[in-house]
């Protein structure tokens, strides 16, 4: 269900607080029966971070919801969305995130990778505070998971890393040979990627 929304509400959002501002009236403006069942939200950004939309995806039960990664990507892709903030209730008050909360959240992430609508946030709110996943850690956190990430997508994030470590010692050991001939160091950096400081850190015994 499209929610609607007024020119008002309509802004450029700059932090959680403006999100959860919108959230919390939204939450309210509900009905009373509507506020005892957890609701998911998934709200649509443009590339300068203006609402797009806000689409209620699932009303669940009093302690859960079901959410299919289709359902919350499916409206972004047809809003042109480049990023998305997921939100849903806790009708208890309790703003902890459960197991339940981290493992829809760490799939999504995933898929948004995949069809290039990134995840920025999930707020969980009630009617009186709300917690977000960006501003406590957790999403950061969650980002760094393989649990959802496809096999052949790992195969080539290794292939990559192994081919940058390779790549930097090569580099190290230019940088070697070139601070034992008594090249300048910000000269040795220029020719081989390294920083400065890296190249001041590099111990070689000179001929």
């Amino acid at each position: 269900m499209d929610i609607k929304l007024t020119e008002q509400e309509k802004i450029k959002i700059l932090n959680s607080d403006d999100i959860y501002g919108i959230m919390q009236r939204i939450l309210l403006r509900d009905n009373k029966i509507d506020q005892n069942r957890e609701h998911f939200w998934v709200i649509g950004l443009a590339n300068n971070n203006r609402i797009l939309f806000i689409e209620l995806i699932s009303l669940g039960t009093v302690n859960a919801t079901l959410v299919e990664p289709m359902e919350v990507f499916s409206f972004a892709l047809q809003k042109r969305a480049v990023k998305i903030i997921l939100c849903h209730n806790h009708p208890s008050g309790e703003l902890k995130p459960s197991e339940a909360d981290k493992d829809i959240s760490d799939r999504l992430i995933q898929v948004g990778i995949i069809v290039d609508t990134e995840v920025v946030d999930h707020l969980i709110i009630s009617d009186k505070s709300y917690l977000s996943f960006e501003d406590t850690g957790l999403l950061d956190e969650l980002k760094k998971s393989t649990k959802y990430v496809p096999k052949y997508v790992l195969e080539q994030r290794l292939k990559k890393e192994a081919a940058e470590i390779a790549e930097k010692k090569k580099a190290i050991e230019i940088a070697k040979a070139f601070k034992r001939s008594g090249l300048d160091n910000e000269l040795i950096a220029k020719n081989t990627g390294l920083t400065i400081e890296e190249v001041k850190k590099l111990r070689v015994k000179r001929s």
